[in-house]
Order: structure tokens, then C-alpha cells, then sequence
């Protein structure tokens, strides 16, 4: 049978360097979906990109053949003509690319985005184009497709805006859809959606898909053919399940191996005796935002992003907020840093040694927050906007003991080169700029320079949601290592169970500003009892194609508290309180 789409022998490159992309060959049949695998700088998104003729002027491809094979007659689309190119792009070959809000256009509606594609392809009528939008937009899971078409993307949560992308692909019913981590920068819920949602899209239209991914478990749920690169070079591919289930070659055993798991259920051990020993308590902690109406008469509306948050870290301990985007756990995490005031009535205790006095957090005064800030450091979530591109690794390095004149420049200078060894990276990069790092290694700097101040708390928002499996693992290992190393304590945010479950020794599951679950990882994971929590579990995908996503178990608890069982249901302001079920095992539920 002719495969839809075929790429022969394709090799790429910049200048006179060795190509980026070498002999890459694979095809792509109707209706089946292929996914490309491999780590950042592997070589799969140029070579999709390859594919719509959308490389950086500076590409050369040097040598093969890339063949769309139509009803008529076969298309080659490395010789095609730039016009007729122009008419395939978006009609018969649509591609959706990672990161929504850089790919919408901040100045213009989402309706008007998407209707652009069937103005410039199907020469259709302002009503008739509409008229498609909005049943594309229905046929997406917008709630309300009609406020959705007026809306700009910031108006829109990044799972609504990676739909609107999604809408913008399929509206011209394209023939092959390109997905280029189309779930990445999601929350896990609203990825097992996102994924639902392209299969089903897939099924009712026929169309083949091409899914550029790191992530084997995305794989196991999408793909029939698998083609793994590394470094531009195809190390091995075939069908999806001997792959998975049997993979022949290092690297794909690598990438197998580093993917988070979920851990099996299993028989719980009771909690230990919990430490007294607290470094960090959050007391009925909670953050209300006033937000300004929209028309001058109106009163202002209240916000709640979170509310009545207890939480208890000890020493040389590692606490998570587990919970999607919009779940208050950063509002969280900042009350605790004293960035932000929490409302009247809630209490941050820091006690920075075991027998020292406590410090008030949310009362502290400017020689206090000063003392505070050397005790209390962050790792942020994106190791690309977290560094000046404009300081060297250096300056950046010893910008912290200026600021609080700790050492002389040489005692200075020495300690960023010793911090650098710790995180596993050469005394030889200091005089480097942040753009000569990988993703994976600006994550290490960015642990580095937050243990300049030697803190005894580090809290790290998302610290691994933006970086590839295999530089995950090696990270989440270095802050395990050095936490035991030093007796550092964790606040640990993140959307993902199967990162939480391998580094916390506590875990709070937060969602719509409330803890709706608390307790150690082996009783969270052997007897889960929130809906939410269970449905944390459920969307988080594994490289394993005998082991689905469990869509209805992911919707139910990812839906809003009034669809939840009647256990756990409410609305408004009025949620049940969160109540032990054993010991260790708080949830929020009607008792």
C-alpha cells in the first residue's frame, strides 16, 4: 500500500558543519499516526519542519526526497513551486506547534485566527467561515464556542489555547496534521484531554498524524509506528508495541527508563511519627485577589486563589503541592517566600535552626526579609527566562553574595566554581553566557546559583516541567542528592504525580486554591480517595501500550466539584472540610 507521506534518505544541514539531520527515512500511512522520539537537539521537530518547507534560511537540505501521495499522482515537496506550496500548507498538511500563545497573534481574535485558514484555502464568505469555526470549535470541547471566537488568546487557559491551535489545524480538514509537542506545557489533566481529543478528531476525519515527542508515555497512548532519533540520526523504529515492550536499542531503553512512573499500588506501611523538627508552617493561610470590573459602576470581584492552607514541613524534608495550572499552589508557594501577603488571619512560621527563634514571614520587617532571603531560595520553573542573557554564568553566580556582602571577590569566585562541580558542571563555564547552555544545564545553573546563600530552604516551582526525560531524571537526582547531602528542605511545586512520587516524603494535593488531599507518597498512591487525586493518577501517560490513559476517570475528576461523587461534591464557597481518613491520610470530603 502507498504510504500518504514519504521521507527518503533526508539529511540537513547549517554552513559547511556536519548535518543536523542524517539520512532520516520513514513513511507515514493514511490514518495511521507515527510518532517522532527523541530528546531536544535530536533532530525531529527540523525535520518536520522540513516537511512544510518552514526551515530557517540558513537550512540546507543536502540530500533526499520528501513524497506527499495524493489520489492523482505523487507531489514532491522539495522541487514543488513556492505558490503551490503555499496552497498545500494548512489545507492538505496542517502542523501544530508547541507553544500556543507564540504561535497566536496576540492583536486578534481566536475566531478570526482560525477562520483565516478557510478564508486563504477555501475562499469561503465571512458568515460561511464562522459557521465552520464555531463547529470546529464545539467539535474541540469549547464550552462556549461563541465567547471563544470573540476572545484574544490571553483570555484564554494554555489547554484552551492549545485547542484553539488544534482548531486552526483541523478547520480545513488537512490530509496529514503535524503535532510538534503539541502537550507539553500542559497540565497532565488537561494533556490525557488534549490527547483524547486528537484521537478522536483522528478517527472521525481519517486524517494521518505525525506526533513530535520526548515523552514515551505520550507514545504508548497515540502512536502505531515509532521512529527514535538522537542526535539526527534514526536509532531505531517500527511498529509501537514490540518497540515499547521490547526495545533493541541503549537509547530507547534509556528514554524508557527515565520516564516517570506512577508507582504501583501496593500495601501502605504506616506513617512515621511525624518530626517536630518543622523548618516551614503555613496556618490557615489564604489569598484573595480583587479583581477591577470591567465597566466603571461595577464593584470590584473577589478572587480567591487560595484558602485555608495548613501545611507542616520538617527539616532536611521534602514537602509537594501537587496540582493543575490555576490551583493556587504558586500563590501557595510565594506566600511562603513572603513575596506575598496572605489575608488577614494566616500565619507563616520559618524557623531557620532547630532551636533558634522563629521568624513571622508574613510580619517581617526590612532587616528581617533581608536575614530571610539567605535562608530562603527558588528554582523557577524555566530555565530560559530564569538567567540574564546579558551576565555571564559569573556575575550571575556571585550576584547573591553582593547583594548581601558575603566574602571578598576571590573567596567569591571560588565558591562559584565549587557550587558549579556540585551540579555537575565544569569550573570552565563561568565566563560563558546562558544562551551556550542546554535547557538541562541552565536548570543546573539555576539550582547552583540558589545554594550560593547555603539556605536551609529551597523552593522549586516546576523545576522539571519544561525539560526532556532523561535531563528530568538527572535533575530530580542532583536535588535528591544534594538535599541529603546538606539537610536542605523542599517545597516542591508541580502538576505531575510521578516527579512528586519519587522526591517527596509529603504531598498535598491542591485544586481550585483548597488541599483536597494530603499524605505520604505510598498512602497517596496505594489508596487514593479524591476524585481529583485519582484523576491526577490516571492522566499521567506511561510507556507501557497495554496501560491506556483512563479518559472518564480523568474527566470526572478533572470536571468541575459539582459533577464530583456525592461524597466530595459542592459548590460556591461551601466545600466540606478536610478531615483524616487514617493516619497521615487527610482528605476533603462530607464526613
Amino acid at each position: 500500500m502507498t504510504p500518504l507521506l514519504s521521507v527518503e534518505n533526508l539529511s540537513i544541514g547549517f554552513g559547511e558543519e556536519d548535518p543536523v539531520v542524517q539520512s532520516v527515512s520513514f513513511d507515514v500511512a493514511a490514518g495511521q499516526t507515527l510518532a517522532l522520539v527523541g530528546e531536544s537537539g535530536s533532530g525531529k521537530t527540523i525535520t518536520c519542519r522540513s516537511v512544510l518547507r518552514i526551515l530557517p534560511k540558513a537550512a540546507q537540505i543536502r540530500s533526499g526526497s520528501i513524497t506527499l501521495n495524493g489520489k492523482d499522482r505523487a507531489i514532491d515537496l522539495l522541487t514543488l513551486g513556492e505558490r503551490k506550496m503555499r496552497d498545500l500548507r494548512g489545507n492538505q498538511i496542517s502542523m501544530i506547534f508547541q507553544e500556543p500563545m507564540r504561535s497566536l497573534s496576540p492583536l486578534h481574535r481566536i475566531g478570526n485566527q482560525v477562520a483565516e485558514v478557510l478564508w486563504l484555502h477555501g475562499r469561503k464568505s465571512e458568515r460561511e467561515a464562522k459557521k465552520e469555526v464555531l463547529e470546529c470549535f464545539e467539535r474541540v470541547g469549547f464550552p462556549d464556542p461563541e465567547r471563544t471566537y470573540g476572545s484574544y488568546p490571553f483570555e484564554l487557559s494554555g489547554g484552551m489555547r492549545q485547542r484553539a491551535m488544534i482548531a486552526m489545524a483541523m478547520v480545513a480538514k488537512p490530509k496529514l496534521l503535524i503535532a510538534d509537542e503539541p502537550t507539553t506545557a500542559l497540565d497532565v489533566t488537561t494533556q490525557a484531554q488534549v490527547l483524547g481529543l486528537m484521537k478522536d478528531l483522528q478517527r472521525d476525519t481519517g486524517m494521518a498524524m505525525i506526533l513530535v515527542t520526548h515523552d514515551l508515555g505520550v507514545v504508548a497512548n497515540m502512536a502505531e509506528q515509532v521512529v527514535v532519533m538522537h542526535k539526527g540520526r534514526v536509532m531505531e523504529a517500527g511498529a509501537a508495541e514490540p518497540l515499547l515492550s521490547a526495545p533493541a536499542h541503549p537509547y530507547t531503553q534509556a528514554l524508557i527508563d527515565a520516564a516517570p512512573k506512577v508507582p504501583e499500588a501496593t500495601a501502605a506501611t504506616p506513617p512515621a511519627p511525624a518530626s517536630e523538627d518543622l523548618i516551614l508552617e503555613l496556618k490557615s493561610v489564604s489569598k484573595t485577589y480583587s479583581m477591577r470590573a470591567g465597566k466603571g459602576w461595577r464593584a470590584p470581584s473577589l478572587i480567591s486563589a487560595c484558602r485555608d492552607i495548613n501545611l507542616r514541613l520538617p527539616r532536611g524534608k521534602t514537602l509537594a503541592i501537587v496540582g493543575e495550572s490555576g490551583s493556587g499552589k504558586t500563590t501557595a508557594a510565594r506566600i511562603a517566600l513572603g513575596a506575598e501577603a496572605p489575608d488577614p488571619g494566616g500565619e507563616v512560621i520559618f524557623r531557620p535552626q532547630t532551636d533558634g527563634p522563629a521568624t513571622k514571614v508574613h510580619e517581617m520587617n526590612r532587616a528581617a526579609r533581608t536575614a530571610f532571603q539567605r535562608e530562603a531560595q527558588m528554582v523557577f520553573q524555566d530555565p530560559y527566562s530564569s538567567l540574564s542573557p546579558r551576565m555571564r554564568i559569573l556575575d550571575t553566580m556571585i550576584e547573591p553574595l553582593e547583594i548581601h556582602r558575603i566574602g571578598r571577590q576571590e573567596e567569591r569566585r571560588a565558591k562559584a566554581a565549587d557550587m558549579l562541580e556540585m551540579v555537575g558542571l565544569g569550573r570552565d563555564m563561568l565566563l560563558r553566557y546562558p544562551h551556550a547552555f542546554s535547557g538541562g544545564q541552565r536548570q543546573r545553573l539555576s539550582i547552583a546559583r540558589a545554594l550560593m546563600l547555603d539556605p536551609s530552604l529551597i523552593v522549586c516551582d516546576e523545576p522539571t516541567s519544561a525539560l526532556d526525560v532523561s535531563v528530568q531524571e538527572q535533575i530530580l537526582c542532583l536535588l535528591e542528592e544534594i538535599r541529603d547531602e546538606r539537610n536542605l528542605s523542599y517545597l516542591f511545586i508541580s502538576h505531575d504525580l510521578a516527579v512528586v512520587a519519587r522526591i517527596a516524603d509529603e504531598v498535598a494535593v491542591m485544586r481550585r486554591g483548597l488541599v483536597v488531599e494530603q499524605a505520604p507518597p505510598e498512602a497517596l498512591f496505594h489508596n487514593p480517595q479524591h476524585p481529583y487525586t485519582k484523576a491526577l493518577i490516571a492522566a499521567q501517560p506511561e510507556p507501557n501500550i497495554h496501560r491506556p490513559i483512563n479518559l472518564k476517570l480523568v474527566a470526572q475528576g478533572a470536571g468541575s466539584p459539582e459533577s464530583w461523587p456525592e461524597d466530595f461534591r459542592f459548590s460556591g464557597q461551601e466545600a466540606p472540610p478536610l478531615i483524616p481518613v487514617e493516619p497521615g491520610h487527610k482528605v476533603r470530603c462530607h464526613a
